[in-house]
């Protein structure tokens, strides 16, 4: 297991292991950057400590802290809201993940589910409006408000992009960066404005979401995709690349069964995005995903054959014209059977 923090008691990198195929015949090489890797199992770990440092100043201890979340968020802010002996509220919904409630649940935290649609094929504005009923009702409950707090940005600008472009060795490569409140995408965009690394920095998002623009509609996956518009990105993101749940599911799976890699349904749609930009360009050789989390989240979905039927989504598949020929780096024990 790789070690999440170092000697001097910092975080440690998280691991990036790097895939050798052969799509249409033409070498590539995946890197996937394995934010399960990262404090409390996803990469919102950056940004749970990023938003608790610029609200600690203000959080009182006996009203302490409240956040929407689909769940990875929830997790990281209730580890540290536990670490500092003050209370946090999870308001979610029912796409969170079990595992993750549970866990949630463990560390001390309160959960508010909100089981209405919000009419934009998801739960986020029904989330968003229980956040300020609930701040309404606790005078000196405070919102870390990870859609508009720009500490969000500022840690992967400062943090996770860097960490990437010297783990690939500055080399020229696609990157590929999945959205939900687009803190992630916006930390990076600026840090190649700001850097210039020779990146070709792309947006992922599902069919249904708004949050780089469009129109809302039905989503099934977690994670990724959100009801309205991005307020870090409020003129989306050119090239961004949209995924179906059906393309996320069936590359988790080819990467579980053929490089023994368990991620979750956004990481899939970013390797699905990935291969149809190898596909659509020869001369594209190299691409980075961030994958936010594990397989040990979608245990209950994305990984469960009951789940995938009963939403329509077919098992797995090979992917047409890519082969995997080896894969370099720690890749971590692989959770989930169906």
């Amino acid at each position: 297991m790789v070690s999440t923090s170092r000697a001097g008691g910092g975080p440690a990198p998280t691991p990036v292991v790097r895939l050798r195929l052969e799509v249409e015949g033409i070498p590539r090489e995946l890197w996937l950057k394995l934010e399960s890797y990262s404090p409390y199992g996803s990469v919102k770990g950056r940004t749970a400590l990023a938003l608790w440092r610029d609200v600690e100043a203000r959080v009182d201890p006996a009203a302490g802290l409240v956040e929407s979340t689909s769940g990875n968020l929830g997790l990281a802010l209730a580890a540290l809201a536990a670490a500092h002996r003050v209370p946090f509220t999870a308001v979610v919904d029912p796409r969170t993940s079990a595992a993750l409630l549970y866990d949630i649940r463990a560390l001390g935290a309160r959960i508010v589910t909100v089981d209405t649609q919000d009419g934009a094929g998801g739960y986020l504005l029904g989330r968003l409006d229980r956040v300020r009923s609930l701040l309404r009702e606790r005078p000196g409950l405070v919102w870390t408000d990870q859609y508009h707090n720009p500490a969000s940005p500022n840690a992967h600008t400062t943090g996770t992009a860097p960490e990437l472009h010297r783990q690939t060795r500055g080399q020229r490569m696609s990157v590929l960066v999945a959205v939900s409140t687009g803190g992630t995408l916006a930390g990076f965009r600026r840090y190649v404005e700001e850097s210039g690394p020779d990146w070709e920095l792309v947006g992922v998002d599902v069919t249904g979401s708004a949050a780089l623009g469009g129109t809302a509609g039905p989503r099934l996956l977690s994670g990724i995709g959100a009801s309205r518009r991005s307020a870090f990105l409020p003129d989306g993101h050119r090239p961004t690349v949209h995924i179906d749940a059906q393309e996320a599911v069936t590359v988790c799976l080819w990467l579980r069964d053929t490089a023994g890699v368990g991620v979750g349904g956004s990481a899939g749609a970013l390797v699905a995005a990935a291969l149809r930009r190898f596909r659509a360009d020869p001369a594209c050789t190299s691409a980075a995903c961030l994958c936010p989390d594990g397989a040990d989240r979608y245990l209950g979905t994305v990984y469960s054959p009951d789940w995938r039927s009963a939403h329509g989504l077919t098992g797995t598949a090979p992917l047409p014209g890519v082969r995997l020929l080896a894969a370099d780096g720690p890749v971590p024990r692989t959770e989930g059977t169906g």
